[in-house]
C-alpha cells in the first residue's frame, strides 16, 4: 500500500475525531465510529436522545472543486441507507434515525488548528 493511501486515511481520521468533538460538545453521545459491514461503512454513529444520527465525514482542503457534501452521491447515499439498515437490524432503537454530512475544511490538513465544519442535519 502506498504511503499516500495511509496519509490520507490519516487525514480521514482525524477529520472525523474533530466531527465527535464537535458533536461531543453538543451533547451528543458517540455509539460507534467506523461501523462496518458488507454492504458499507458509516464514520459516525450518534444518539442525542431523540435521534440516532449516522454522520458521513467529507474533509477537504478548501471549496475550490466544490462543496465537500457533493462528495455524498446518490450511490453513496443509498450505500449509507443499507449499512444504516444492518446497523439498526443490530442496534434496535426507539429513537428516530436520521443522516447528516459534516463537512470538515482544513487548508493545513492535521496541521488545522481549528478547521471550519459545517454540518449538515437531515441531509438525505
Amino acid at each position: 500500500m502506498s504511503g499516500g493511501g495511509a496519509q490520507a486515511r490519516r487525514l480521514g481520521q482525524w477529520g472525523e475525531e474533530q466531527v465527535a468533538g464537535l458533536l461531543l460538545g453538543q451533547g451528543w453521545r458517540i455509539v460507534e465510529r467506523n461501523f462496518r459491514c458488507r454492504l458499507g461503512e458509516i464514520d459516525i454513529v450518534a444518539e442525542n436522545g431523540a435521534y440516532l444520527a449516522f454522520v458521513e465525514v467529507k474533509l477537504r482542503k478548501d471549496g475550490r472543486y466544490g462543496a465537500a457534501c457533493e462528495a455524498v452521491t446518490l450511490s453513496k447515499q443509498r450505500k449509507l441507507r443499507l449499512t444504516a439498515q444492518f446497523y439498526l437490524l443490530g442496534h434496535p432503537t426507539a429513537l428516530q434515525p436520521r443522516f447528516d454530512v459534516a463537512e470538515v475544511y482544513a487548508p493545513q490538513g492535521v496541521r488545522t488548528r481549528e478547521p471550519d465544519i459545517y454540518y449538515i442535519e437531515n441531509a438525505f
